[in-house]
């Protein structure tokens, strides 16, 4: 089985204490041939193989390389070699039990790693979810060996992670807390990922929900629920990173394109965090947001594989940042505006747009403290009843006489 040793491939300093890495394993698997190197990252709880739509597209296949053959680094012609792997914490990646040794710059540096391990030098580097938290970090970490930069339905960590608030989304909280069964994880993952218009298309004499849970519940029976030590580890994870303004000054002077893509009605990651995102990174990211929901990749496939199709090209051609970027407002103190549009702004305009802009603040600050009480209202709500539970008496059957 292909598995990268992290500890063999490790020259930076020391991890952060509870960190140590020796025996963590990454599984992964190669699919296609060719000089072009395409890194997919996946994000909470998920798979490598959660990447099969844009496998397809970019390698032509979905049936993994067989590693026992010589691998050509060069590859041949205009072919694309994918690599996805499971994170640490889930599949049949090694599971550390300490919340600590779960960053996203730890796992940022899995993925260097990994890299090292296939002799890649360079590559497209595309994440989804956490999985682009991680792509941030490792771009910032090494710009130079990213080739471009593709984040999908992504925030920028903390706060950011967590969801709308709204009855739909808590009632799908309270059923995640609960899903103990792959067929209860199932069904909550559906409405989790999906819109509802697009899980209750008929295809055929059934609903694509139908045949999608089937396929879920197959599919999380073959690789089993996720451990609570990666679950917890891959929540610290996301919980705990921040796109810093070094990260960002790293990843817009790293000479490569980004792709910001993403559902406009994702429940998990809004799309307000992405778009703000994308704007720190102007002028070298473009913004896709689609009609879907949190996995937009396997919900508006042929339109992602399109926007990841079209950065691999943009960069291949050196397209430069100006002709890339679909971004024009401006929107914070340390992002760089078109020339065109800073001109026409008068004096009174920028009065406004900066009262405006710390009403926003205000809102967001407010929003983000309601979401966080609520969160630890479920939190308690979960624990009391657990305790509840183990409270409750035990039967005892009649004495014998």
């Amino acid at each position: 089985m292909p598995f990268c040793e992290i500890s063999k491939y490790r020259q930076d300093s020391p991890s952060p204490a509870g960190a140590d890495d020796n025996g963590v394993k990454i599984f992964y698997r190669t699919y296609g041939r060719g000089p072009t190197k395409v890194l997919l990252i996946i994000g909470l709880a998920g798979t490598h193989d959660s990447w099969g739509p844009q496998m397809k597209s970019l390698a032509g296949t979905v049936i993994p390389n067989n590693e026992t053959e010589p691998v050509d680094l060069a590859g041949d012609g205009d072919g694309i070699e994918v690599c996805a792997f499971d994170n640490r914490g889930m599949g049949q990646s090694s599971i550390p039990v300490e919340r600590g040794q779960y960053t996203t710059t730890i796992m940022a540096k899995d993925a260097i790693a990994l890299m090292d391990h296939l002799g890649w030098e360079k590559a497209h580097v595309f994440g989804h979810s956490m999985g682009a938290m991680i792509s941030c970090k490792l771009a910032a970490m090494v710009p130079k060996r990213v080739l471009s930069l593709a984040l999908l339905n992504t925030t920028g960590g903390g706060y950011e992670c967590l969801p709308k608030l709204d009855r739909r989304t808590m009632s799908v909280a309270i059923r995640f807390l609960k899903a103990k069964t792959p067929e209860q994880r199932a069904a909550v993952d559906l409405d989790t990922h999906y819109t509802k218009e697009y899980l209750d298309e008929c295809i055929g004499s059934t609903t694509r929900r139908q045949i999608l849970y089937q396929e879920y519940v197959k599919g999380i029976s073959s690789t089993g629920m996720q451990l609570k030590y990666g679950f917890d580890g891959q929540i610290n994870a996301c919980w705990t990173h921040k796109v810093t303004k070094s990260d960002v000054e790293a990843i817009r002077s790293g000479g490569f394109l980004v792709s910001v893509i993403h559902g406009r009605y994702d429940i998990i990651a809004q799309i307000y965090y992405a778009r703000r995102l994308a704007e720190k990174l102007h002028p070298i990211a473009r913004m896709v947001d689609l009609h879907g929901g949190h996995l937009v990749s396997h919900e508006r496939t042929e339109e992602v594989n399109q926007a990841l199709a079209e950065l691999i090209k943009a960069s291949q051609a050196g397209t430069s940042p100006e002709d890339w970027t679909n971004i024009v407002q401006e929107r914070s103190g340390w992002l760089v505006g078109r020339k065109s549009a800073d001109r026409k702004k008068s004096k009174e305009g920028r009065v406004a747009e900066s009262r405006s802009t710390s009403s926003g603040i205000f809102t967001t600050r407010l929003y983000a403290s309601l979401v966080y009480l609520l969160s630890l209202f479920v939190l308690a709500f979960e624990s009391m009843r657990k305790a509840h539970r183990s409270l409750r008496p035990a039967k005892v059957g009649s004495s014998l006489t």
